[in-house]
């Protein structure tokens, strides 16, 4: 018989790209300013792979950061789970690329399509697993190299995205420690906003789509703000709600990086201040599936995460999809 137990995350990792992507070298190639993108989005510069690398490369990498951090052999994690939306290949799995890269010969392996709250998603789907006691430890990572879809002649996107990976080793830990509660959701209503519109099964790429930029990402950045403003706060409010918490418990609001005015005005929305954000928008840009990871990762490193902190980890995507999870801290 298994008994149900509370998942926590016991390590993490991150890995970004060598290069160097400033908002002045933006300038050179497109009609903008460094004054316009930070103002609109508190970008200062993002990381770009180089060629002939792949997400596969940067989850291995952060994996094995993570697994340092964590005392964890790769041979102990029962299950990779990889979230993104620009795997190395359609099919295999990235996971199971990463799970030959680290070692891990005892793991199952998938990846999870959830967009920008796609390691949200992987979270959730962690500490379900580890509840049920079918896994004991499991390896989640959120990872894009969105620069490999993106339209750099989009001005109002191009200037937005980033690429980097961020991943964590998950584990059953003791009643009322690690993730309190989780809560995902979804409108597909809203798929058209944020899409690759070929490259799929509904719209195989052509000549044509390549040359007029179908197969990079689209996005309608007003509604999608509109959308993000209110599905933040949302979500935090219920999750709080779900444990009989109040907003004034939260120690560090850890939310998706895609603008800096979204968590502004989340954070108004909370009446909670700015402090209690942690941001790194301005060093990485949007990196999809890997900013909350990155975050956490950073954040940690900083000295802004203390044993027994309520954290609340919140993204919102492609889909639309949006997710959230409450954690108390282990260290």
């Amino acid at each position: 018989m298994r008994v149900a137990q509370q998942a926590g995350i016991i390590g993490v990792g991150m890995s970004v790209p060598e290069m160097i992507v400033t908002n002045f070298d933006l300038e050179k190639i497109i009609d903008t300013t460094d004054e316009w993108i930070r103002q609109r989005s508190g970008i200062v510069e993002r990381r770009r792979a180089a060629e002939g690398q792949a997400v596969s490369d940067f989850v291995i990498e952060a994996s094995n950061r993570a697994l340092a951090e964590a005392y964890t052999s790769p041979e102990e994690i029962d299950l990779i789970i990889v979230a993104t939306v620009t795997g190395d290949y359609q099919t295999p799995a990235t996971a199971s690329i990463v799970q030959d890269g680290i070692g891990a010969v005892n793991a199952a392996c998938f990846d999870l399509s959830a967009g920008c709250s796609g390691w949200i998603y992987a979270l959730a789907t962690a500490d379900a697993f580890i509840q049920s006691g079918r896994y004991g430890k499991i390896l989640i990572a959120g990872a894009d190299l969105l620069s490999r879809i993106t339209n750099w002649n989009d001005r109002s996107t191009c200037v937005l995205l980033g690429d980097g990976a961020g991943a964590a080793v998950v584990q059953a830990v003791p009643e009322g420690c690690g993730v309190l509660t989780t809560l995902l959701g979804s409108d597909g209503s809203g798929s058209d906003l944020l899409k690759v519109p070929a490259g799929g099964s509904r719209r195989p790429c052509t000549s044509h789509d390549l040359q007029s930029g179908q197969n990079k990402l689209r996005m309608s950045g007003s509604e999608v703000y509109k959308f993000a403003t209110k599905i933040i706060p949302k979500t935090i409010e219920t999750m709080l709600e779900d444990l009989s918490m109040t907003v004034d418990q939260i120690d560090l609001v850890i939310p998706h990086q895609a603008n800096i005015r979204i968590i502004e005005s989340a954070m108004k929305s909370l009446k909670l201040p700015m402090e209690k954000a942690f941001s790194n928008i301005d060093k990485y840009g949007n990196t999809s599936a890997a900013t909350i990871p990155m975050a956490l990762c950073e954040a940690r490193a900083a000295g802004k995460i203390k044993k027994d902190d309520i954290l609340a980890l919140v993204g919102f995507g492609a889909g639309l999809t949006w997710g959230g999870a409450i954690v108390r801290s282990l260290y």
